[in-house]
C-alpha cells in the first residue's frame, strides 16, 4: 500500500487539529452556558429516570476525566454511579411480597357487575365471573367491592342511583322549572315567571305558562292542561322533575297524583339532578333574555313562542346526536338554493338549503 504525499498529511494534520479546535470551542461554549442556566436556577435540577439514564450511558462513554472538564449539572461520580445502578437494575429481579394482585380486568369486570344490578350478591358476581372465564374466590369479590365503596346487594338495592332511574324511566319522564324575567309594564318593572316544561326523551319543550302571580290557582289550571287527555304535553309520562320550590305546592303536586303523573322532587341544591331542563333555560337566558328588554306581557309572549319555533326547527342539539328536533319541510340536500331565515329581528339566526 503506497504512502500519502506529504504534503496530504500535512493538510490532515492541519486539518484534525482545527477539528479538535472547534469541538474544544464548541465544548467551552456549551459548558458556559450550562453554568449560566445552572446559576440561575433555584436549587438542584430535577432529573427524571430517562434524563438520569442518558446521561449515564453518555457519562460512562466520555469517562471520569473528560467529565470533570465538562460536566456541570451533576458531578462525574454521579454520572457514574447511575450508571452502575442502571446495570444492577438490569440484572436484578426483585419480587414483591404476598400474593399477587387481582388483574385490572377482573376488579373493572367486579364493579361494573355490581353497578349494572343491585340485586347481585357476592356469590352471583362469582358466579358470573366464572360464566366469563375469570375464576375467583367469594373473598376476592368482597375485597373488590369493599376498595370500591360499593355496599351489599341488600343495601345497593335499596338505594336506586339517580342515573339508573332516569335510564329506566326514560320514555315516560317529564322535567318542568320556572324562570324569571324583568319586563317593563305601565306599572313599572315587574317581575314575569315562566313555566317550562320537557319531554327528556325528545327533549321537546313546552311553555305550560306565564304569570307574574304564581300562585296555587294558577299552577292547579295549569296542571289541568298540562295532564289534559287528550293534548296535554304529560300526556303518557308516568314521572315529572320539579325542584322543591315552593311554587309547586302539596295542591299541584296532588292533582298530578290524580292525573297518573308521580311528582319526583330533585334533593335540595341539585342543579344537576335536572340538568336538562337546566341546561334549557340556561340557553334561554343566554340566546334571548339576556339580550332583550321586554315591554309588556305581549312582547315576552312573541319572544318565547319564537325562541321555542327556533328551538325545535332550526337549532341543533348535542345531547340528541346535533340533530334538530323538528326539522322543516323546506329543509333538502344537493344543489337547492341556500336561504337565510331570522327571527327577533336578526338574534336568532337559522341557514338551510332549500328543498330541490
Amino acid at each position: 500500500m503506497s504512502k500519502l504525499p506529504a504534503q496530504l498529511e500535512i493538510i490532515l494534520v492541519m486539518l484534525a487539529g482545527w477539528m479538535n479546535r472547534r469541538q474544544q470551542a464548541v465544548i467551552a461554549y456549551l459548558r458556559a452556558e450550562n453554568e449560566i442556566l445552572k446559576a440561575q436556577l433555584k436549587g438542584r435540577p430535577k432529573l427524571n429516570h430517562d434524563e438520569r439514564r442518558r446521561l449515564a450511558v453518555l457519562g460512562k462513554a466520555l469517562g471520569r476525566k473528560v467529565l470533570g472538564e465538562v460536566a456541570t449539572i451533576v458531578t462525574p461520580d454521579t454520572i457514574l454511579h447511575w450508571h452502575r445502578r442502571l446495570i444492577a437494575r438490569k440484572w436484578t429481579f426483585r419480587r414483591r411480597p404476598g400474593r399477587p394482585g387481582v388483574m385490572r380486568e377482573i376488579r373493572q369486570w367486579v364493579v361494573r357487575m355490581a353497578k349494572a344490578d343491585p340485586l347481585w350478591g357476592y356469590t352471583s358476581i362469582r358466579d358470573r365471573l366464572n360464566n366469563l372465564g375469570h375464576r375467583v374466590s367469594r373473598s376476592t369479590v368482597v375485597n373488590i367491592l369493599k376498595q370500591a365503596g360499593i355496599e351489599p346487594a341488600p343495601k345497593r338495592s335499596r338505594s336506586t342511583p339517580w342515573s339508573k332511574f332516569l335510564k329506566a324511566h326514560w320514555s315516560g319522564l317529564a322535567a318542568m322549572d320556572f324562570t324569571t324575567v324583568e319586563v317593563w309594564t305601565s306599572r313599572g318593572l315587574v317581575t314575569y315567571y315562566v313555566l317550562f316544561v320537557m319531554e327528556l326523551a325528545t327533549r321537546k319543550v313546552a311553555c305550560a305558562g306565564i304569570t307574574p302571580h304564581p300562585d296555587t290557582s294558577w299552577l292547579k289550571q295549569i296542571g289541568r292542561q298540562l295532564t289534559d287527555s287528550f293534548s296535554g304535553f304529560l300526556r303518557g309520562k308516568k314521572f315529572v322533575l320539579m325542584d322543591r320550590a315552593g311554587y309547586f305546592s302539596e295542591a299541584f303536586r296532588n292533582l298530578l297524583k290524580q292525573a297518573g303523573v308521580r311528582p319526583v322532587r330533585v334533593p335540595a341544591s341539585s342543579p344537576n339532578c335536572n340538568a336538562h331542563i337546566e341546561r334549557f333555560i340556561g340557553s334561554f337566558k343566554r340566546e334571548v333574555n339576556d339580550r332583550l328588554i321586554f315591554f309588556g306581557e305581549e312582547h315576552l309572549r312573541h319572544t318565547t313562542r319564537e325562541y321555542l319555533a327556533y328551538y325545535h326547527q332550526e337549532r341543533n342539539h348535542q345531547g340528541i346526536d346535533s340533530r334538530i328536533i323538528e326539522p322543516g319541510k323546506e329543509v333538502g340536500i344537493g344543489d337547492g338554493q341556500i336561504r337565510h331565515r331570522e327571527r327577533l329581528g336578526g338574534m336568532l339566526n337559522h341557514f338551510y338549503r332549500e328543498a330541490a
